[in-house]
């Protein structure tokens, strides 16, 4: 069952006609086990740096924990996606400064993307891609043209080749024991994060460098991560084909998981 709260209230006519005609605003998105949440504090600094941004003022940690908590009743396992929009901003007058409106579905929790990809590399990258955004035209469109052409998914490069993020996903490269993470204008992923945070505790190091297309053959495997999906291996890119790390790919799984929830 999905619920859908403005503020704390069901949405008006307004709130809707608004919400389908304008296009500005930031989210965050992640899944709740028994009401916690891995990564919390993150998603929570994604917010409060996204409204400072893009409207000129914060929420508000304890009235986001407070509104989350409202959304989610007496749920303990959902999926979470938390919204920030201001109807004074309209595209003929988009000046407007102030606290955002917080907008917060609650649904079923998604499976995770897959149990491994095969991803076409498009020249593209995201406008203000630091920011986890509403404008997700490009995203979607970039995923419908790579299954068309038979992949699983879309990767972003610009045009010189410099690898920067999937369409709802971060992207990291193994090297031995090393986990190298792309240098490019990108989002910078929780679930990245979290990996991070964990690598030294599953035996594993990191390191973050430009990759470009041209260096693939440099990597002995690829993996994705979002929220939904710790840790996905890549097969292929393009023509590009990456060999099994299973074991590999698990201990990035536990490196996510050694982190705990936190309560809302």
């Amino acid at each position: 069952m999905t619920g859908f709260l403005i503020d704390g209230l069901p949405p008006t006519e307004a709130d809707l006609r608004y919400l389908a005609i304008v296009n500005y605003g930031a989210y965050t998105s992640f899944r709740v086990d028994a009401g916690r949440v891995r990564g919390l504090d993150l998603h929570l600094a994604r917010l409060h740096a996204s409204a400072i941004e893009l409207f000129g003022e914060a929420v508000g940690e304890d009235r986001l924990r407070d509104l989350m908590r409202l959304a989610l009743g007496d749920r303990r396992d959902a999926w979470l996606r938390v919204s920030l929009f201001s109807r004074e901003i309209l595209p003929h007058s988009p000046s407007a400064r102030g606290r955002p409106s917080v907008m917060i579905v609650v649904s079923p929790s998604p499976p995770p993307l897959a149990g491994r990809m095969r991803i076409q590399a498009r020249t593209y990258v995201r406008d203000a891609a630091h920011l986890k955004h509403t404008a997700t035209f490009p995203l979607i469109h970039a995923r419908r043209v790579a299954r068309e052409a038979g992949f699983d998914d879309a990767l972003f490069a610009d045009a010189d080749g410099l690898i920067s993020e999937g369409s709802l996903w971060n992207i990291g490269f193994l090297e031995g024991d090393c986990v190298v993470w792309p240098e490019a204008p990108m989002l910078e992923g929780v679930a990245e994060a979290l990996i991070s945070r964990g690598l030294a505790a599953v035996g594993l190091t990191e390191r973050h460098a430009p990759v470009h297309l041209i260096d693939l053959d440099a990597f002995d495997a690829a993996f994705l991560c979002n929220s939904a999906t710790p840790a996905c291996p890549i097969t292929a890119i393009g023509d590009h084909v990456f060999g099994a790390a299973p074991g590999r790919i698990d201990r990035l799984a536990r490196a996510w998981s050694s982190n705990a929830p936190q309560p809302i």
